[in-house]
């Protein structure tokens, strides 16, 4: 990913043993411990803090550079001289908090959780990531809060590691689950993280492209042991890539169900939880304006697993079919990449994607993975932010009325495993 213009803060992991309080309302009162960020302020290596880039436009982003591990962050969003509406989002576009309103001289504090990784996993072995994802914010050393909105308005941040006694939600997953970094693609993983409050963490592993032996041999589960602790939760959505798959031993029944096994054995080897997440359906529609079975026995081969291995299962499958024929043919393309040409920079063709959501997609099929987990009685479900109210694919949220601040990075290449 190129760095767009944009306002960057660096501070050098050895420091972040504490918390570090940064404030950005321009106040000359010094306060013991709080580093005041002004607009003269460069990085560099002897300070390990500092402006990288000028601010443009609504938006900028601030990172700090910490180890791998989850961090509690504490953001207070106001001004004194004028009322905005923030948007916040963290590494990869995972949704934090979102068109959150403050008056004139009105402050509101709000603290999350946050995940940070790198591909390093333990001496001379890291994650095998591929080269598109080397400059994805997920994989840097650096832990970036996006800032976004109406007149956004950070006035202090706070971040400090995280206590043991935050649990832990990681995913596996494809092109459906992961963190997309550009505009205008999304999925349901970085939406997620908008439902939880500061006891949860999301650890979003999925990638574009992923099946669930490429997910192992790449060592992304190994990098989720290296960190895995008792009582954390593993999600795990495949079958979208699976599929396409072919030679001796490949199959739904073969290694499909062989590699699901896998992930149910060395997650519960550390006492940590698993769940099994069906594939989401794709925007295929007969003549009836019925969703057509796109993904063969996959679906069918998870439930199996799921079944013999007394795996809790949340049916994202049948929600997004209840979901794309509840849109309609032509409404559902709301939910996707559909996009007419010249709809964002260097696109001058239209976009047509069928299998990968779009923003407001993203968002509602995060709320669907939501309803399973309350439909499982999963105690992550206690976790979930006062103002989450129940959701139903067959009545979904209106797509006009869906608002999204967009961030600076654009890609009109679709992801890998379209």
């Amino acid at each position: 990913m190129k760095r767009p213009a944009f306002f960057l803060l660096l501070l050098t992991a050895a420091s972040l043993a504490a918390a570090q309080t940064f404030d950005f309302t321009g106040s000359k009162k010094a306060a013991e411990g709080v580093i005041h960020v002004t607009s003269d302020m460069r990085y560099s290596a002897e300070t390990g803090y500092g402006y990288d880039f000028t601010t443009e436009g609504t938006s900028y982003y601030f990172s700090v550079a910490v180890p791998d591990g989850n961090y509690k962050v504490t953001l207070t969003l106001g001004s004194k001289r004028r009322a905005g509406v923030t948007t916040v989002r963290a590494e990869s576009r995972r949704l934090l908090l979102e068109s959150v309103p403050t008056k004139k001289g009105e402050q509101k504090t709000f603290t999350f959780t946050v995940n940070k990784r790198t591909p390093f996993i333990s001496g001379n072995d890291y994650v095998r990531i591929k080269p598109r994802e080397k400059n994805k914010l997920n994989w840097d050393e650096r832990l970036t809060i996006e800032v976004n909105g109406a007149n956004p308005q950070l006035a202090m941040l706070k971040i400090e590691p995280a206590d043991e006694t935050v649990t832990t939600l990681y995913l596996c997953g494809n092109s459906t689950v992961v963190d997309q970094d550009y505009e205008p693609w999304a999925s349901w993983g970085q939406m997620i993280p908008r439902w939880f409050d500061e006891t949860v963490s999301v650890a979003n592993y999925a990638e574009s492209g992923e099946s669930a032996s490429s997910f192992l041999a790449a060592g992304r589960l190994k990098k989720i042991l290296a960190h895995l602790r008792a009582g954390d939760y593993v999600f795990v959505e495949f079958g979208h890539n699976d599929q396409k798959q072919r030679g001796p031993g490949k199959g739904a029944y073969y290694n499909f169900a062989t590699e699901l096994k896998t992930f149910v054995d060395e997650v519960r080897a550390r006492n940590a939880h698993i769940v099994f997440v069906t594939p989401t359906q794709r925007r295929s529609f007969d003549a009836a304006g019925k969703i057509q079975e796109t993904h063969a026995d996959y679906p069918d081969a998870m439930r199996w697993v799921a079944g013999r291995e007394e795996v809790p299962l949340i049916e994202l499958h049948d929600m997004t079919r209840t979901f794309f024929e509840t849109l309609g043919v032509e409404g559902s393309k709301k939910a996707l990449v559909h996009y007419p040409a010249n709809s964002y920079p260097n696109q001058p063709q239209a976009l047509a994607d069928n299998t990968h959501f779009n923003p407001y997609g993203a968002y509602e099929v995060a709320k669907m993975v939501v309803e399973g987990m309350k439909q499982l009685h999963l105690p992550l479900a206690d976790h979930l932010r006062p103002d989450y109210t129940d959701y139903d694919p067959a009545h979904p949220d209106d797509p006009t009325t869906f608002h999204w601040n967009e961030s600076t990075f654009f890609e009109v290449v679709k992801p890998d495993g379209n």
